[in-house]
């Protein structure tokens, strides 16, 4: 007897669901308009809270969540300190073990398994018909950021391209050199959620950003990825700046406090993704301060269709992911005078209506809904969750 989990894609997201809403659960989101979704957080313990304050109500009975038609969650719970080494064996079983029960609970059947987990093998007791690995960082190059050994990375990378089906890759060189090495990979990029942004100008002002215009505005994780001389100079130049998001404490401190002191400067911490609106409203011109290194130039900024989707225009650091949208409608620029000289030519064109149509226009064609589409074209699953 069939079951509406029939058809059904796991998700081995990289993120926890409730932390900042990237591109797994993005996908997930818009994946289960069209087939059956099961998302599974990456394994936590009882001390995770403690380290990581936002993942605090994965905790909560029950693990198994709905979260609409199609769409449920799962929060494997394991013993702390799940990927060290010697606990490593223990937290796959437990992984394997409790997924099992899962799909149990749910009575369907699974399609596909779509990995990002570098060290837990996701593949095999599900029943999956086929494994595909989702390449959306870099692994080795993000060692420093991830706090993680680079050669266990690449060990995980290698696990992961070996044992799996189809390498879907946010990068095109990426993409092309996995091809050159006899891998079947393709071309997946980021998308953005082109209908959630559309409502920007309607939304209220956020009460606490009082600042001259223009606005340059940044949306997005502040750390080592961050060239803060560009912000620096885009200060300097005579814009304010608005940044929102999460920051790591340990990213250039005294400089960080020295640019968020000055009065055209306004941080405003981290907001929830359905909050963003307000401050998207108060930004003249979206920025994309990426410094040049390998993790970067593997990348796929959300942020930048995100701009686009809100109708302003966009510069950037001229990094391929960027490069492959094959657009003037994002200024490059790749040195701290180019990219400030870029942001106030571009404030200039912010609120022309045919302009922010065409960004609209163009982000629309690059939706999240777009990409479940090419994702289910590449794993050979229909629109009814059945294999094609």
């Amino acid at each position: 007897m069939a079951s509406e989990w029939d058809g059904l894609v796991a998700i081995c997201a990289a993120n926890n669901w409730d932390e900042v809403k990237l591109a797994d659960r993005h996908m997930a989101e818009h994946l289960a308009a069209r087939v059956p979704v099961l998302y599974v957080d990456p394994p936590i313990s009882h001390l995770t809270r403690f380290n990581a304050p936002l993942v605090a109500p994965s905790l909560k009975r029950p693990r198994l969540r709905l979260l609409a038609p199609g769409l449920a969650r799962y929060t494997p719970l394991v013993p702390p300190k799940p990927m060290e080494p010697p606990l490593l064996p223990l937290t796959g079983r437990i992984v394997r073990r409790e997924l099992r029960g899962v799909l149990r609970r749910l009575g369907g059947s699974v399609d596909a398994v779509l990995s990002t987990w570098m060290f837990v093998d996701a593949y095999g007791f599900l029943g999956e018909r086929v494994r595909a690995y989702w390449w959306r960082d870099d692994p080795v190059a993000a060692a420093p950021l991830w706090r993680r050994s680079a050669a266990r990375l690449a060990a995980g990378d290698r696990r992961l391209t070996e044992t799996s089906d189809l390498v879907l890759s946010v990068s095109e060189g990426v993409t092309s050199e996995l091809r050159s090495r006899g891998v079947d990979a393709a071309y997946l990029p980021n998308g953005c959620d082109a209908a959630f942004y559309a409502g920007v100008d309607d939304a209220p002002d956020p009460p606490e950003v009082d600042l001259p215009g223009p606005v340059a505005g940044f949306v997005g994780h502040l750390n080592s990825r961050t060239d803060l001389a560009l912000l620096e100079a885009t200060a300097n130049a005579g814009a304010s700046l608005l940044l929102v998001g999460p920051r790591d404490p340990s990213f250039e401190p005294e400089r960080f406090a020295a640019l968020t002191a000055r009065a055209d400067v306004h941080y405003a911490g981290q907001k929830p993704f359905d909050e963003l609106l307000p401050y998207l409203k108060k930004i003249d011109v979206g920025l994309v301060p990426y410094a040049d290194g390998r993790f970067n130039r593997n990348s796929f900024p959300l942020k930048t269709l995100e701009y686009l989707a809100a109708g302003r225009p966009v510069v950037s650091t001229p990094l391929p992911a960027v490069r492959s949208l094959r657009t003037d409608l994002v200024s490059l620029a790749d040195t701290p005078a180019e990219f400030a000289r870029a942001v106030l030519r571009e404030a200039h064109l912010t609120h022309r209506p045919a302009l922010a149509a065409e960004r609209r226009a163009f982000a629309a064609r690059h939706s999240w809904d777009a990409r479940a589409e090419r994702l289910l074209d590449l794993l050979g699953i229909g629109n009814d969750g059945r294999s094609g």
